[in-house]
């Protein structure tokens, strides 16, 4: 069903945006993982703006949720609902395109806020065509100026070809945006004869298609239409080589709108394959689909991958790099560093900048975005450890992502890693601490690290499942309100052929119970029925401290009490942790119970452990206890009780 259309960019069209690009990129992700070739051959540029997107999505979700709420009669304004954008994004941002996204996000959103804010009173705040036209400049300057050495070639590329064309449009917003989608497009197709990694791998920029599908959505959200490529997923990459004297481009398409000889443009897209000497789309080496497809597609309206086909006789392709930086060439021959390393960091302008300096002098493939106190910081560097504490001097680094690229990953070079067997059988476990993520660990799960306030997306868990690497996965959410989330990434991951089961577990000591009777070598089934049993047989508490006046099924807290939930409810109000968690765990035991598991979290007095094991020593028969240390994991305490 066609969208219905935006006349103008308000806070509707923000959240209509954001929605269709979450859906473009979930239908193009696997394809634009397959093409990643740089700067690292890892295969999630892909994923990594899905989860970029994602976590745009879920702010400015949550300011709409939080205006119903109030039931006023006005929505969100424009200002509000694209900084939400901008600032989930870029809390979310991942990998490197993902990060150079969140900033052309953000880049959008100071145009449209201001644009918001400068009208008063009246209609509701919006942005005209003029508007956007500013705010795809503003946003192609802005992810350029974030990058330590622009490469052409690139997403950047791409984002500057979308701005110059739509400052070249006059019109509406839906003007503007397809404006800015076909250059986006021409200037993807153009991404090999920029980059030789990408011309040797035969496929165009990976974090440059993701901005054209991005575009597409924008398109789709003014005009109500997707456009012809997107709804495809395009059916060939038309790129310009030279041949002698010669140009030729040729589209699989064929047909209307096929390009011919000299046309600049061309539908965006991996798929392309540039056969010298032919300008007429009759070449031969063109692959046509199944069944004789004259358009290249195959059933369910995939193309076929195609490659740029090498020839001794080829010309340097036409559209040279442009500022090129000198380190990218050999980029593509060397192995790169070793680390990823991706944190939020809490500093001033002062020190942001002196921290590019010193991570610069570390690795590559340096961006750092955000501003206004929050950044994201992405590099590559062959010392984590250095590029971390370089954080840690310029302000508070936190939410620290370290990924090894593994001897297996070459750098640009396009080569594959060496495939690995699957395990039979895996655990996928999202915990709320770092201590319960190393316990968990040691079990042999695979974990996802939620933080107070951050709980993990559906990609994240997707991406867990994926890296467990087994025929079949158990999944434990340990957390009532990750349980759609959770379900929808278990759906996913049985599309990719995965079994996976969803063990509904509320809490993590519910998931320590199902991992502890764990057996890899059981009938699948069988495992799953008694890792639910022993979930199910334990009720579970937690102790915290309230953030705010709230109604509660035991009366009214204040900002500053001591909370006792049990089985998501909370059952005591106190003022104290130790005679809280007391209370707590009386109430527990009063139905009975064998085993007691108390896990801590930093806040959580010293010698509270000590206390509870005594307590239920010396009042309960045949209960045994088992302490744990949670880390940062939000609640003071958790106690399990089976």
């Amino acid at each position: 069903m066609a969208q219905v259309p935006q006349t103008f960019f308000d806070a509707l069209a923000v959240r209509t945006w954001c929605g269709l690009a979450l859906e473009t990129l979930g239908r193009a992700r696997e394809e634009i993982d397959a093409i990643n070739v740089y700067p690292v051959a890892d295969g999630d540029t892909g994923t990594n703006l899905y989860l970029t997107v994602e976590s745009a999505v879920t702010a400015v979700e949550a300011v709409f949720a939080g205006h119903a709420a109030r039931s006023g009669p006005e929505g969100p304004t424009l200002a509000d609902t694209a900084r939400a954008m901008a600032h989930g994004a870029l809390i979310g941002a991942r990998g490197n395109s993902g990060t150079i996204l969140a900033q052309l996000l953000r880049g959008m959103s100071q145009v449209l806020a201001e644009a918001g804010t400068a009208q008063a009173g009246g209609e509701s705040a919006q942005a005209d065509g003029r508007g956007l036209r500013l705010a795809l400049r503003h946003a192609a300057d802005s992810a350029r100026q974030a990058v330590a050495h622009p490469v052409e070639g690139t997403v950047l590329t791409v984002a500057t070809a979308a701005a110059d064309a739509a400052c070249g449009a006059e019109g509406d917003c839906g003007t503007v945006a397809r404006a800015a989608y076909e250059g986006a497009r021409a200037a993807l197709a153009a991404t090999p004869g920029q980059l030789p990694v990408l011309e040797r791998a035969g496929v165009v920029d990976a974090g440059g298609r993701g901005l054209v599908a991005v575009l597409g959505a924008l398109v789709e959200t003014f005009t109500g239409e997707r456009p012809r490529e997107a709804a495809a997923t395009v059916t060939a990459g038309a790129l310009r080589v030279g041949a002698g004297s010669r140009s030729a481009v040729v589209s699989e398409a064929g047909g209307p709108g096929a390009l011919t000889a000299g046309d600049p443009g061309g539908p965006e897209g991996p798929h392309s394959r540039v056969v010298p000497g032919q300008a007429d789309g009759s070449a031969s080496g063109v692959p046509a689909g199944p069944a004789g497809d004259s358009q290249g597609l195959y059933a369910d309206g995939r193309a076929p991958h195609a490659r740029v086909e090498a020839a001794e006789e080829l010309a340097p392709a036409v559209g040279a790099p442009r500022g090129e930086c000198a380190d990218s060439a050999a980029a593509a021959d060397v192995d790169g560093p070793a680390f990823e390393v991706i944190y939020l960091l809490e500093a001033e302008d002062t020190a942001v900048q002196r921290l590019r300096e010193r991570l610069d002098a570390l690795g590559d493939s340096l961006v750092v975005v955000g501003g206004d106190g929050l950044w994201n910081v992405h590099v590559h560097v062959d010392d984590a450890g250095a590029a971390v504490e370089a954080g840690i001097e310029a302000g508070r680094p936190y939410r620290i992502r370290i990924t090894h690229f593994g001897a297996g990953d070459v750098h640009t070079t396009g080569a594959e890693r060496p495939p690995r067997e699957r395990a039979q059988r895996a655990v996928v476990a999202v915990v709320p601490g770092e201590g319960l993520a190393g316990l968990y660990t040691e079990a042999g799960a695979t974990t996802v690290l939620a933080r107070p306030g951050e709980p993990p997306a559906s990609g994240e868990l997707v991406q867990a499942v994926r890296r467990a690497h087994a025929r079949e996965v158990v999944l434990l959410p340990n957390d009532a309100e990750l349980r759609h989330t959770a379900a929808a990434a278990a759906e996913q991951a049985r599309t990719e052929g995965i079994r996976v089961a969803l063990i509904p577990t509320r809490s993590a000591v519910q998931g320590i119970a199902a991992l502890a009777v764990h057996e890899p070598e059981r009938r699948f089934d069988e495992d799953v029925v008694s890792m639910t049993s022993a979930a199910g047989a334990t009720r579970y508490a937690e102790v915290t401290v309230a953030e705010r006046q709230a109604w509660t099924m035991a009366g009214i807290c204040q900002a500053g009490d001591v909370l006792g939930l049990i089985d998501g409810d909370v059952a005591v109000i106190g003022s104290d942790v130790m005679a809280t968690a007391e209370t707590v765990l009386d109430r527990m035991l009063a139905a009975g119970g064998e085993m007691v598991t108390l896990v801590l979290g930093d806040e959580a007095p010293g010698t509270i452990a000590e206390h509870l094991e005594g307590r239920v020593r010396e009042g309960y028969l045949a209960v045994d206890t088992v302490v744990y240390r949670g880390g940062r994991q939000g609640a003071v305490l958790l106690i399990g009780v089976e």
